[in-house]
């Protein structure tokens, strides 16, 4: 199977999802092999709520737009232009894959397949049913990928390279059972914003794209700012009291409630809106409904201290000079070649022998 092939099954796919990219969905009538899988997605991405309270309708279509934007016929040769593919004999790559936002480990599965490697999965048991069946479209778009893709709940056994992505506790226990063979290991990173305090309104109310997009718990979700001293936080208040409608949520909510409760019974100061709590802290993760926040005295000191600590940080919003900066509201837009903790995966893949 060439990689002309795998792009055109790709692209495929990407047509087929464009369908659950807007709410309520519209079959479309020249999507291939739609009589098999339209209602099948359909089916599960309204049982996914169920299965998963976080994964809510509107940050599933998020994803699935997400997705249809990026595999098409121009990003997949863009992206792929750069690197020599051979036609060697497919590894088998182990894939542990998180669950905690919709379709987290699509990227892991479809770099696997481009690099012409077979693909493990162990999928999260908070998301176990989209992937699936994105998998089975795809092989029936390119009946080669039939035995390239293998799903499995049990131990991982039988590969030959390892991509795993879990929290930092876990991360240690993929060291031990996985250091012997080639591996990616992802720990916990969080993303961050620069303010300078020239944004505009519009540029504000794009951060609590950046902060609330699946309820923050990506991590490309910004846990934190940097302002400089002095800034008027309701300007931040203002610009993002749309997302106000997240206490609709009941596991947003209660997690609003319960942290606002922590920072009163412990005295600790903070900034509160009725909906997300700014509280002043050196950390990185925040937790859910709290935004961290870091005064910064001049941009130059502020990107020493970001280049030292650069390997919990996932990505930096903003529109200050700060090198590799994406702008507001584009943090969960990622592109193709747009790799997690800055590690070229498709390299990875191809240097498997």
């Amino acid at each position: 199977m060439t990689l002309t092939h795998r792009i055109q099954a790709f692209e495929q796919l990407g047509h087929f999802m464009r369908q659950f990219s807007t709410f309520p969905f519209e079959k479309q009538k020249d999507i291939l092999h739609n009589e098999i899988f339209f209602d099948k997605i359909q089916a599960e991405m309204e049982m996914a709520i169920y299965h998963n309270p976080w994964f809510t309708m509107d940050n599933m279509v998020f994803a699935f737009k997400s997705w249809s934007d990026s595999l098409t016929v121009n990003n997949l040769e863009h992206w792929t232009k750069t690197y020599h593919f051979r036609e060697n004999q497919p590894k088998t790559v182990g894939l542990i894959v998180a669950g905690n936002i919709p379709l987290v480990g699509f990227h892991d599965l479809i770099s696997v397949l481009i690099s012409g490697h077979k693909a493990l999965v162990k999928l999260s048991s908070n998301d176990q049913k989209i992937i699936p069946i994105l998998s089975e479209y795809l092989q029936k778009a390119a009946s080669e990928f039939e035995k390239f893709i293998t799903f499995t709940e049990q131990k991982l056994e039988n590969f030959d390279a390892v991509i795993a992505t879990g929290s930092n506790n876990t991360a240690r226990y993929f060291e031990y059972y996985f250091g012997k063979y080639p591996h990616i290991i992802r720990k916990n990173r969080n993303s961050v914003a620069v303010i300078t305090g020239s944004e505009t309104p519009e540029e504000l109310e794009l951060l609590g794209e950046d902060i609330f997009r699946y309820f923050g718990l990506g991590c490309r979700s910004v846990s934190k700012i940097f302002i400089p001293r002095n800034y008027d936080f309701n300007l931040i208040f203002k610009a993002i009291y749309p997302y106000h409608t997240l206490l609709e949520y009941k596991k947003f909510s209660n997690n609003y409630d319960y942290n606002k409760a922590v920072y009163l019974m412990s005295l600790l100061p903070v900034h509160d809106n009725g909906f997300l709590a700014l509280k002043e802290d050196n950390s990185y993760a925040s937790p859910i409904a709290t935004l961290f926040y870091e005064y910064y005295d001049t941009v130059e000191l502020l990107i020493d201290k970001l280049k030292t600590e650069h390997e919990q940080i996932q990505c930096v919003i903003g529109n200050a000079a700060i090198p590799d900066s994406i702008p507001f509201g584009d943090s969960q837009k990622p592109n193709l070649w747009d790799y997690a903790d800055e590690i070229d995966t498709l390299e990875f893949l191809l240097k498997l022998t």
